[in-house]
């Protein structure tokens, strides 16, 4: 046990950043590694719930488009309204608040980019 143990603390030493899916990098500088509830790009309209509406507000909160308090797993209101402001931060994105795979590629590779952030949960 004790050699599995160290066999694994020194695999995590030589790489502490790699990402175990290259098509999901690490999350740029100023991004949170928190969001690990979907890791696809099917289409995500507005009054859907779960892990893939989880997946986006936690993304839009990292980016600063969305309060962490809206965390819901609930596509409503107001997080259709953080995808739209994503989507005009970010053409060519058409402001439809409808996440498609082009949607879903910009929320995983961009960084925060309003210029007022929203605020962060408590540590």
């Amino acid at each position: 046990m004790a050699a599995l143990t160290a066999s694994l603390a020194a695999s995590l030493t030589i790489a502490p950043a790699a990402s175990a899916d290259p098509q999901n990098p690490v999350p740029p500088p100023g991004s949170s590694p928190v969001c690990a509830f979907y890791d696809g790009d099917a289409p995500t309209v507005y009054g859907e719930r779960g892990d893939r509406v989880s997946q986006i507000q936690c993304m839009l909160a990292n980016r600063h488009y969305l309060p962490w308090s809206a965390l819901d797993g609930r596509f409503g209101p107001q997080t259709f309204l953080a995808v739209r402001r994503f989507q005009a931060d970010h053409p060519p994105l058409a402001p439809n608040g409808l996440v498609t795979e082009a949607t879903w590629s910009a929320l995983r590779h961009a960084g925060p980019s309003r210029t007022n952030p929203l605020p962060h949960p408590p540590m």
